[in-house]
C-alpha cells in the first residue's frame, strides 16, 4: 500500500456530560502518525488516553473532528464498514490479554483470521508459524490458564497484529507484567512493528517503554504536547 499517513487526526473534541457539569476529555487535539511510526502517549491517570485509543480505533466518536485511518473517515462508514476496515487495518492490545479462556493459544491467535474470512486450516497454519518464531510452539494448545502471564501477553501481542493491520493500539501492554517479561514483550512489539512496516500508538506510564518509541508525546488538557 502507497498510503504514507496512515492515522490522521484532525481537530478532535470528546466531551462528556451536559453543561454545567460537562467533563472536556479532549480539546482540539491533532495527530498524524506515519506507516512504521511508533508513537508513545503518556499522562495523568484519567487524562483520556484510553478514550483517545478508543476513537482511535473507530470504537468511539468524538463530538467534533475527523479521525481517519489509511484515508477512510471513521465516521463516514457504517458501522459493518467499520468492522471490515478495522479488522483490516488496526489492531489493539491492551493491560489485561483478554484471551478467551475457552480456546486455546492457537485458536485466540486465529480469530482475527476467521473473522476476515479466512479457512480454519489456513489461520491456524498462519497462528503457529508466528508463534513459533516467538518461541511458544509448545504452548499451541495451551488454555490462558495454563499460560504465564508474559505468555498470555505475547499471544495477545500476536493476536492484534496477526492481520498485519496498518496500526496497532495498545494500552498499557506491560502494564501487568514483571520486568523480564515485560521486556520480552516490548522487545517483540518493536520486531514485529519493523518487520511488518506497522505504525504503532503506545499508551504508557512506563519511561522505559516511551524511550523506545520515535517520538513521545504527554497528554495534558486534553491536547498532546511533545516531551
Amino acid at each position: 500500500m502507497g498510503i504514507n499517513t496512515v492515522l490522521n487526526v484532525q481537530n478532535i473534541e470528546k466531551h462528556y456530560g451536559k453543561p454545567p457539569n460537562e467533563l472536556s476529555v479532549l480539546n482540539k487535539l491533532s495527530l498524524k502518525v506515519k506507516r512504521g511510526e511508533k508513537i508513545a502517549i503518556m499522562g495523568a491517570s484519567g487524562s483520556g488516553k484510553t478514550t483517545l485509543l478508543n476513537l482511535l480505533g473507530g470504537l468511539d466518536d468524538p463530538d467534533y473532528g475527523s479521525i481517519s485511518v489509511c484515508e477512510k473517515n471513521w465516521s463516514k462508514l457504517s458501522i459493518s464498514e467499520r468492522a471490515i476496515w478495522r479488522n483490516q487495518h488496526v489492531g489493539f492490545v491492551y493491560q489485561f490479554h483478554h484471551l478467551l479462556e475457552e480456546f486455546s493459544a492457537l485458536e485466540n491467535v486465529a480469530l482475527p483470521l476467521l473473522i476476515a474470512g479466512q479457512s480454519m486450516t489456513s489461520a491456524k497454519e498462519t497462528s503457529a508459524k508466528f508463534l513459533t518464531s516467538i518461541g511458544l510452539e509448545g504452548r499451541l494448545g495451551h488454555r490462558p490458564s495454563q499460560l504465564s502471564g508474559g505468555e498470555r501477553q505475547r499471544i495477545a501481542v500476536i493476536r492484534g497484529l496477526i492481520n498485519k493491520p496498518s496500526v496497532l493500539l495498545l494500552d498499557e501492554p506491560t502494564g501487568n507484567l514483571d520486568s523480564d517479561s515485560a521486556k520480552k514483550t516490548l522487545d517483540l512489539i518493536l520486531q514485529l512493528s519493523k518487520t511488518l512496516s506497522m505504525a504503532i500508538v503506545l499508551v504508557t506510564h512506563d519511561t522505559f517503554v516511551a524511550k523506545n518509541m520515535d517520538v513521545t508525546y504527554r497528554l495534558i488538557d486534553g491536547r498532546l504536547e511533545e516531551k
